[in-house]
């Protein structure tokens, strides 16, 4: 999967310069004897610099997405099977659920209405719930199977490898020379498998992809971002890989795969939490085909939470930095164009941006301080080809992709950048923690993101399935007050320009950290609301 790679920090870099002019205009010297630097002083600048020059290299690998994409759209959007085939193949549908009560019946009733021959097909619905989705899915499969669907039911009760082990488990018993694969949250269209099938007339693809959509993109400004967030991937990464014959990964949903290429690349494996990016990696090693198809859509459900929406980014990016080192050793040594080699980097390792995205943010004060007194020279040598290379990256990689999608109105899209940037710094903590873990070794559960389907908010309190944010929320207070700290003295020291930038990092902290802490707040009351309403006596009165 993706995941967004922070950037706002590179904004930082350049404001410091633009105080020295402004206080000279006031006649301020208060600091005139600081920019004599010192040992303590270059101490403090080498390395964030340094750490600004490696994230500015992603930030210029969005340049080069951006023209990979513009070279191959036409080729890729166009994309037909070779040939069709004389007689289909049989297809497995694999659908791995865990604990989706709200949303396993429209799955399994839009799956049903799949057109592809009845006698070819198969739907295994891997269930290894632990509530009471468990009974309501096992129902539901029975009944379907009563009317004639090829449908069974599958259920595990230890949860081994999370979703790579359920998917495995159901390859036991599948029949499908082809496996597609729709998690819970996802509505697969009626021609799914009439438009993807036919690919797999050249024996060397191993994987079709599909473009997702959304279903809840304009629920509120979160999934607003995560849609814009996301179609950066599936608009501009997908078709710049894939048209360029570079690596490009399964998405773990909305896309189907060739069976012997799973048993090929050694099967579904569960030593990261981003096992489709890990089977999609051996896979292309071992020499499969990956077709990317935009043009056919496939509605899925964004979370309308923010934890939730943390918990899924540091799920991939922990995810992916695993399968980078897990992978990234056997890349580099294989004899694939460099062009392959370097872009597998890029794709696997921007998460690193995170912990960096941290250093940056604890350098800025000192730095301010530092870099009081600098003139024009330094900012065009130093501030300009920053801000070239991250602000202004960022905002044509998103920007370039809805105006792709969108050209209408794609010019909405500039009102959410804000919203954007403050996204990813809200995802700094989590983010940060997430990859050192990855980079140490230590192993965590597969954390699921809840989804709700057309459930009301007061529904959503069903604490079961919310996970509890714990210390998170209140970090991210706490960082969101030590840049108002860096507001209050950019102000005072007449450095008026870097407050807007540093305004995203106090605005996405409050917004990261308020906001989960008053999501809980009223899936607590909603809780006890429920809780008051299921009690004898309120049954005793209603009665």
């Amino acid at each position: 999967m993706t995941t967004f790679v922070p950037i706002p920090a590179f904004l930082l870099a350049a404001v410091p310069s633009f105080s020295s002019r402004i206080a000279a205009a006031l006649g301020d010297n208060t600091f005139q004897d600081i920019h004599h630097l010192e040992f303590f002083d270059w101490a403090i600048l080498v390395p964030y610099f340094a750490v600004l020059a490696v994230l500015s290299v992603y930030g210029l690998h969005r340049y080069e997405t951006i023209r990979g994409y513009m070279k191959h759209r036409k080729r890729v959007s166009q994309a037909a099977p070779p040939m069709l085939f004389a007689d289909l193949p049989r297809v497995t549908i694999q659908l791995p659920i865990f604990n989706e009560r709200f949303v396993v019946e429209r799955l399994l009733e839009e799956t049903s209405k799949i057109d592809y021959p009845r006698h070819l097909l198969q739907i295994q619905v891997l269930d290894d719930s632990t509530d009471d989705t468990h009974p309501f899915t096992e129902e539901l499969v029975r009944e379907y199977s009563d009317s004639g669907l090829p449908i069974e039911y599958i259920h595990r009760t230890n949860r081994y490898g999370y979703k790579a082990g359920a998917l495995e488990n159901g390859l036991n018993t599948a029949t499908g020379e082809v496996v597609a694969v729709f998690d819970a949250d996802f509505v697969p269209p009626r021609d799914f498998l009439q438009r993807t099938v036919h690919h797999f007339t050249d024996p060397k693809v191993g994987m079709v992809q599909t473009r997702w959509t959304y279903l809840n993109r304009n629920h509120n400004v979160l999934t607003e971002v995560q849609a814009i967030l996301l179609d950066g991937h599936f608009v501009l990464e997908h078709i710049a890989r894939s048209g360029g014959g570079l690596f490009f990964n399964f998405n773990g949903t909305a896309g189907i795969l060739r069976r012997s290429m799973i048993q090929d690349a050694g099967g579904w494996q569960h030593d990261t939490l981003t096992e489709d990016s890990d089977l999609s990696y051996r896979a292309q090693l071992k020499g499969w085909k990956f077709v990317y198809a935009p043009s056919i859509e496939c509605p899925s459900e964004l979370p309308v939470e923010t934890y939730g929406f943390q918990v899924q980014q540091s799920r991939w990016a922990k995810g992916l930095t695993q399968v980078a080192m897990k992978l990234l050793p056997s890349i580099l040594r294989a004899k694939l164009p460099w062009r392959v080699k370097a872009e597998a980097f890029f794709h696997l390792t921007p998460n690193i941006g995170y912990p960096l995205m941290i250093v940056v943010s604890l350098l800025m004060l000192p730095v301010m301080i530092v870099r009081f007194y600098m003139g024009w020279l330094e900012m065009l040598l130093i501030d300009l080809p920053l801000i070239a290379a991250s602000f202004w990256s960022i905002s044509a990689f998103y920007v370039v992709a809805q105006r792709e999608l969108f050209p209408k109105n794609w010019k909405r899209s500039i009102l959410f950048l804000p919203a954007l940037l403050a996204a990813g710094v809200a995802l700094t903590i989590i983010n940060t923690k997430a990859v050192i873990e990855a980079l140490v070794g230590y192993q965590t559960a597969f954390a699921r993101t809840a989804k709700y389907g057309s459930a009301q908010p007061a529904q959503l309190a069903n604490l079961q399935y919310r996970r509890r944010s714990g210390w998170l929320p209140y970090a991210e207070l706490a960082a969101g007050c030590g840049f108002l700290a860096i507001v209050i003295y950019a102000i005072q020291s007449y450095n008026y320009l870097a407050v807007p930038f540093l305004l995203l990092f106090v605005g996405g902290y409050f917004w990261a950290g308020v906001t989960t802490l008053w999501e809980e707040y009223q899936g607590k009351l909603a809780f006890e609301r429920q809780r008051a309403l299921a009690s004898p006596q309120a049954q005793t009165a209603k009665a």
